[in-house]
């Protein structure tokens, strides 16, 4: 089988995955709602910033860190926005194996 063949495979079972379909349904909901939308970009953004400084070994204001621990409670409230982030983490587990499956196969055959 040709390389680019199996790639399509993979890509168009990824695209018939229930782990897809259910984050692409959920990221449609979220998308159709700006409100919705803004707030866990706000919250992703503000995450992230607080995610950085810790990388580079800054240390993180504890009022920061309450303000994302508040924030995350309120976006965790909302079921829309729950079950978005809960759909959202099993495709991503979804990628990681099959990136994990891969890069295992490739080193076995290294060694």
């Amino acid at each position: 089988m040709n390389i680019y063949d199996a790639a399509h495979n993979l890509a168009k079972a990824i695209k018939n995955s229930n782990e897809y379909n259910e984050f692409a349904g959920k990221q449609k909901k979220i998308a159709s709602n700006p409100k919705t939308k803004e707030m866990i970009e706000d919250f992703r953004k503000k995450a992230m910033e607080v995610q950085m400084q810790r990388m580079s070994g800054q240390e993180v204001d504890s009022a920061k860190e309450e303000e994302i621990k508040k924030l995350e409670g309120i976006v965790m409230a909302d079921p829309v926005i729950r079950e978005y982030f809960s759909a959202e983490m099993r495709f991503s587990q979804v990628m990681n194996d099959i990136y994990k499956i891969i890069g295992e196969s490739i080193e076995s055959n290294l060694k």
